[in-house]
């Protein structure tokens, strides 16, 4: 039986993890941290690790005795208050992990790195109606995504270690708590968009970044970096029409922002976040993010190489996802 580590097992796309890899068979082993909490962890089957990967000799004894076949880092934060935290969760974390498992006695088989699409930020703007493709030249334009792509030259420059790095872009579905905001506002009347040029919009449901994380983790190739979205490209529209569609049609009052007014807005919480001490949703961060108008990939490699085929096109993914939210009384 293989012995697999999940780190971020608690969040958002770690606790899908946990459950494929039970359904898979292998002796699962959930990272997390005392004040994780464990809503979506329910199964007897799971092991439980409490990691600190921001104490580097601290992490080493907790995995002190452990071994692992497969890790998925997947831990990682997405909304700090200050910018160095980005840095010092992700990229250090990620590094101090990566040290402790060489470590191991016995090698470890593979290590799959959630990344992100974010590593690209500034190319999408200069290649508007352009593919991203996997050997395109990184260019973030937030510190969530410099921090995202420091792990990964971490990594590259790892002589001899299984690494594997997936770059996803929006990830949805349920227990996601950012693009639920969009739902809890359409169903109060109000759907909320930024600029006036057309945008192009990828997504990938949860399940289906699961899927190519375990693809990865049997056929993946040492050192590659995958783009990751359900393999189609939207407008700014779909994902709220979808959304609109599955509560009801109710009545719609569409107020579109110019890209100047977010900058202010952005700004403004970012000042808040920092006299009431909690990050904002709308960050200087999410500016850059929302100002785009291109997040296109090419997930051909993805494909090919993987075997992946996505399984939940977008309006699949928001039936479930929204379902998912009116069964557990989010909506």
């Amino acid at each position: 039986m293989k012995k697999i580590l999940i780190t971020g097992a608690s969040g958002f796309i770690g606790s899908f993890l946990v459950e494929k890899a039970l359904q898979q068979g292998m002796e699962t082993w959930a990272a997390i941290r005392k004040s994780s909490s464990r809503a979506y962890l329910k199964d007897s089957r799971i092991h439980f690790i409490e990691l600190d990967l921001g104490n580097p000799e601290k992490l080493k004894a907790q995995l002190h005795g452990h071994h692992f076949d497969y890790v998925i880092h997947a831990a990682g934060a997405t909304k700090c208050l200050h910018r160095n935290d980005f840095f010092r969760v992700n990229t250090l974390g990620t590094q101090h992990l990566v040290e402790a498992l060489r470590q191991q006695e016995k090698p470890i088989e593979r290590f799959v790195f959630i990344s992100s699409l974010s590593v690209f930020g500034a190319i999408k703007e200069q290649r508007p109606y352009a593919d991203i493709c996997d050997d395109d030249i990184p260019q973030p334009s937030t510190a969530y995504g410099q921090s995202k792509l420091e792990c990964e030259q971490m990594l590259d420059r790892q002589e001899g270690f299984p690494y594997i790095i997936l770059r996803p872009t929006g990830v949805y579905g349920p227990r996601e708590k950012d693009y639920f905001m969009m739902a809890k506002s359409i169903k109060g009347h109000v759907d909320f968009a930024v600029g006036y040029q057309p945008q192009d919009i990828t997504f990938i449901y949860v399940e289906d970044l699961v899927q190519a994380a375990f693809l990865a983790l049997d056929r993946g190739t040492i050192g590659a970096h995958y783009a990751l979205s359900d393999g189609q490209t939207y407008n700014s529209r779909t994902f709220s029409d979808l959304i609109r569609h599955e509560l009801g049609n109710p009545w719609l009052l569409r107020i579109t922002a110019p890209i100047w007014l977010l900058f202010i807005i952005a700004h403004l919480s970012n000042i808040w976040a920092h006299i009431s001490g909690k990050p904002a949703t709308i960050n200087p961060d999410k500016y850059h993010i929302m100002k785009q108008r291109n997040w296109r990939c090419d997930i051909t490699p993805a494909k090919k190489e993987l075997g992946y085929r996505p399984l939940y096109p977008l309006d699949k993914g928001v039936r479930c996802t929204m379902n998912w939210y009116k069964d557990n009384g989010w909506i």
